[in-house]
């Protein structure tokens, strides 16, 4: 049953969606289901790179970045820093308006913002109709399609809000 719920996760072009059917992955001490949205923007981002990974190795290499064990979400200090040991040309921008100014200009990207009460790490490629894909956003919206002004209109509504783009297109 459980393999059948993991593999549910996964999108038919081997991006994770879902963040609800990794439970049986641990990150930080947690079950991933709670707090791997971090690792698996990452992940996803480096899926559309065709930079291919064992996503248990990366969990492994982005919770021996932290300071201090578990349990806790990934922080953007380990962030940049996996991002940056990957060697990723990623600009990383602060603030509603210029993250998602970033973003519209960019190829692909991470955003790290505040998705309803919690913070939250998503991450998005451009479609060739130029709108955007965007993974493991909310319960039923997994995998979704829309432009990057309704998708700062509708998440990236308070907080502080960063993204990690990729290229500019």
């Amino acid at each position: 049953m459980e393999e059948h719920i993991q593999q549910k996760g996964w999108s038919e072009d081997g991006y994770i969606v879902d963040q609800d059917c990794f439970s049986e992955y641990r990150y930080r001490n947690m079950p991933a289901d709670i707090n791997a949205c971090g690792p698996i923007a990452v992940f996803n981002l480096l899926h559309y790179l065709d930079r291919e990974t064992d996503f248990s190795q990366l969990l492994r290499e982005m919770e021996a970045l932290h300071r201090m064990p578990g349990p806790g979400p990934t922080s953007m200090r380990v962030m940049r820093l996996y991002l940056k040991a990957l060697a990723l040309p990623i600009l990383e921008t602060e603030g509603r308006e210029l993250a998602r100014t970033a973003a519209s200009c960019s190829r692909a990207g991470i955003f790290r913002y505040w998705e309803g009460q919690e913070p939250h790490f998503i991450s998005f490629i451009r479609r060739e109709n130029g709108l955007f894909r965007f993974f493991n956003v909310a319960d039923g919206l997994e995998d979704c399609e829309m432009s990057m002004d309704q998708f700062a209109q509708e998440h990236l509504k308070g907080g502080l809000v960063i993204a990690l783009t990729l290229g500019t297109v």
